[in-house]
């Protein structure tokens, strides 16, 4: 099932994507009375998800091309987890490209948060914030979404959490995320948070999900991977995060990109005004932005 949060007669609204692709269902239609994607995945069990997914095939909904598409989680409760160099070729460019900043070994998972004051939707413009960066780079990944509270979860037991998946470009600024450290400025400008286009609920992969996953700039294949070569996978890192923290419903964990980000080619390729990015998980769908 494909959920998203869209912009209809100047309101916004939570809705299911027909199977076929050409209408969208509102939740309220269904009897579910939620403003925001949170509230809903929060009330969700696996008999009303269920339900609605059988139910919005039967109801008349609106057309897709009538609605605007947004982020399917436009204000995230709570910033969002990333994991850094997560795949082991991405991990070889990086060190290449600053060996300070990206080298060195990692017995452990890298996690960094990035603040998300609004999430940017598929079609819309990424600020590029050329007056203090440099090297504005982009990274395909797949974002897992938490379903519920998740607190002391055993890996056996970590997809019984998973709400489903979404796209989400890690949109970066190198010369802020290694000048500092620590990568949270260079990870969290405004704009730097594209997520989208829906989330596609967990039922429609097998666990852990293996898909394609790419990245176009200008229509050139930049990233070409899958998400099952992952470093650190989504039952070890739900199950390590939730030792220490609860995972809220609604929580977004982005997983990490593969090879062939900017920084990756020699020379660099980084992004700059005008350019339009593609990311695309097959299975999911894809989310295009332009740079301003």
């Amino acid at each position: 099932m494909k959920v998203l949060t869209y912009q209809y007669n100047g309101q916004k609204a939570v809705g299911i994507l027909k199977k076929d692709g050409s209408e969208v269902v509102p939740v309220n239609y269904l009897g579910c009375g939620l403003l925001n994607m949170t509230e809903f995945i929060a009330s969700m069990t696996e008999q009303k998800q269920a339900k609605l997914e059988k139910n919005a095939e039967l109801m008349l909904g609106i057309p897709l091309s009538d609605v605007r598409i947004l982020s399917p989680i436009v204000h995230p409760k709570q910033d969002v987890i990333c994991l850094g160099i997560n795949y082991y070729a991405h991990a070889e460019e990086a060190a290449r490209f600053h060996d300070e900043a990206f080298g060195g070994e990692r017995p452990q998972p890298i996690y960094f948060s990035k603040r998300v004051n609004r999430a940017v939707g598929d079609g819309e413009e990424i600020d590029g914030h050329f007056d203090i960066v440099e090297g504005l780079d982009y990274e395909a990944e797949l974002a897992v979404i938490i379903g519920k509270d998740a607190k002391n979860v055993a890996e056996k037991d970590a997809f019984s959490y998973v709400f489903g998946y979404t796209i989400l470009n890690d949109i970066s600024a190198r010369n802020l995320q290694t000048s500092h450290k620590q990568w949270y400025f260079g990870k969290s400008l405004d704009d730097f948070t594209p997520i989208g286009p829906w989330i596609v609920t967990k039922n429609e992969f097998e666990n852990p999900p293996a898909l394609p996953i790419r990245s176009y700039v200008n229509g050139e294949l930049r990233q070409d991977s899958n998400t099952g070569l992952m470093i650190n996978g989504i039952a070890k890192v739900i199950s390590q995060l939730s030792q220490g923290m609860t995972l809220q419903a609604g929580s977004i964990i982005a997983m990490g990109t593969p090879a062939g980000v900017g920084m990756g080619f020699d020379p660099p390729k980084f992004l700059k005004a005008g350019d339009e990015v593609i990311c695309e998980i097959e299975g999911i769908g894809r989310i295009t932005n332009k740079v301003r």
